[in-house]
């Protein structure tokens, strides 16, 4: 296993916004040791392998984009489990299932129109200043229950789908941003938060590079202290804001989100 240095804030303290006046994001004051799968010399055999598995294995897997036989897909599996044919085939079999029973493939603006129109969720016109597509989620505006929940998922799998479709050459993550702002205790809902934990881990891995929480309430604490164990390691990831730190660090003046003060 190879080590490389990748450039981490830490996590916000016992919900403290923070702030700072300097435009240059604290995404680079910190260093975190993370550990990168190095692509080995066999990797196209590897890849081979993981179809011929699937295809003995799960052969009622659909084939084409994002199939079982998509070897750009079974690639990124196999980095994200460090080049275990096992674990990718594992993983993709999973992943795949759920792709084709939410009919990601198929869907559209008007497909996920309902849900979207709540503005509970959407994809960011402009990039981040770190070059990264932005999904921003407005906890506020989601009630539990007021949508089936396939059609939660669906609106989820849409958004994410559109954002990756915005990474630039070389680019592989995404931003999420959690508005907090006037989430009550009737926006919680656990079932939905495990799925996202699900569509990150196990749909969509390695795509999320940054989520910022911003300005997380109280109430939000005991669902914080209940979520952060489902991801594990990659709660290194969350990062608890202002949004004066969305302004100041993220964006450039241009590009701030309209509902930041864009």
């Amino acid at each position: 296993m190879a080590y490389c240095l990748k450039l981490q804030p830490p996590l916000g303290h016992h919900f403290k916004a923070v702030s700072t006046n300097s435009k240059k994001s604290k995404e680079i004051f910190k260093f975190k040791i993370r550990s990168c799968a190095v692509e080995p010399e066999n990797a196209h055999k590897l890849v081979v392998e993981v179809k011929k598995k699937l295809e003995k294995e799960h052969n009622t897997l659909p084939v084409g984009k994002n199939g079982r036989d998509d070897e750009e897909m079974i690639l990124w599996f196999l980095k994200d489990r460090n080049f275990s044919v096992e674990d990718a085939v594992s993983k993709l079999n999973k992943a795949i299932r759920w792709r084709h029973e939410v009919g990601v493939s198929e869907l559209s603006e008007e497909s996920v129109k309902s849900v979207a129109e709540t503005g509970k969720a959407y994809v960011h016109d402009f990039l981040d200043i770190y070059g990264r597509p932005v999904l921003i989620v407005e906890a506020s505006k989601h009630f539990p229950g007021k949508h089936e929940r396939v059609e939660d998922e669906k609106l989820s799998a849409f958004l994410i789908e559109k954002a990756l479709s915005k990474l630039p050459a070389g680019k592989q993550e995404i931003l999420g941003i959690i508005d907090l702002r006037g989430f009550r205790t009737k926006n919680i809902d656990i079932k939905f938060l495990t799925f996202a934990v699900d569509a990150f881990y196990c749909y969509y891995p390695r795509r999320l590079g940054r989520v910022l929480f911003v300005e997380a309430p109280f109430v939000f604490k005991p669902v914080w202290q209940l979520f952060k164990p489902l991801l594990k390691s990659s709660s290194s990831l969350v990062r608890f804001c202002s949004v004066e730190t969305i302004r100041e660090e993220y964006f450039a003046e241009d590009t701030v989100p309209a509902s930041f003060g864009g």
